[in-house]
């Protein structure tokens, strides 16, 4: 149950301050800046890898623990615990979001800004990147240590910068989820829970080939 809850507040507090950044900044008309909400995921993100990394693996989003089992990395009895944790703790987060901004209609819900095939494969590569680095910087299913929170939150950022202006660089359906459900924004929600499966999926036998020549290297990695 730890490791659900970890999961759980892990999210929440992703959801919370990656989503509060976006509001804030459509509040103020702009005061946060792309910049600012790039760096505020990167940064959470960061935070929650050392803070629960060693005890529930900082998944904090599906595609991540989606991504570990098919690897073969992660028990299929632990997925769907996890992930209902994920999404309890992002739809959590979005709830106090509104009774904080009542104004504020979507609540950052992922939008597409162009047509919805553009923002389904850009979510396919953002979240095929980020997965390729979660894989080869974590420790079997588990994301901890210096250099993956480092590596992970610097992929986030980038990509929020890259990928955001576009399709709102999810990568997380438990991201998209929830300011979804709670704003009643739907209409393009499968897009954000198919894409970034479909892209954390394809990281995992890339990952694996590229791994599985170490032996035969001699490379530590």
């Amino acid at each position: 149950m730890k490791k659900y809850l970890a999961e759980l507040i892990g999210t929440f507090v992703l959801i919370f301050v990656g989503t509060g950044s976006v509001i804030v900044n459509n509040a103020t008309d702009g005061d946060v800046s792309l910049v600012g909400i790039a760096l505020a995921w990167g940064l959470v993100v960061s935070a929650m890898i050392y803070s629960i990394g060693d005890i529930s693996g900082a998944h904090i989003n599906p595609a991540v623990t989606i991504a570990f089992w098919v690897g073969r990395r992660f028990e299929g009895k632990h997925v769907a615990p996890y992930i209902a944790s994920q999404c309890i703790g992002a739809i959590l987060a979005s709830v106090l979001m509104r009774i904080l901004f009542p104004d504020q209609d979507n609540l950052a819900a992922t939008l597409p800004a162009g047509t919805w095939w553009q923002s389904f494969i850009m979510e396919i590569v953002l979240t095929m990147i980020l997965l390729f680095v979660v894989l080869n910087v974590s420790v079997g299913a588990k994301e901890k240590g210096i250099t993956a929170g480092l590596a992970i939150g610097g992929v986030i950022s980038f990509e929020v910068l890259c990928g955001g202006p576009v399709s709102g660089a999810s990568m997380n359906p438990a991201r998209s989820i929830a300011p979804a459900l709670v704003g009643g924004q739907l209409q393009f929600l499968w897009v954000y829970l198919t894409a970034p499966v479909i892209g954390a999926v394809l990281a995992v036998p890339i990952s694996g080939y590229l791994r599985s020549d170490e032996g035969e290297t001699g490379a530590a990695g």
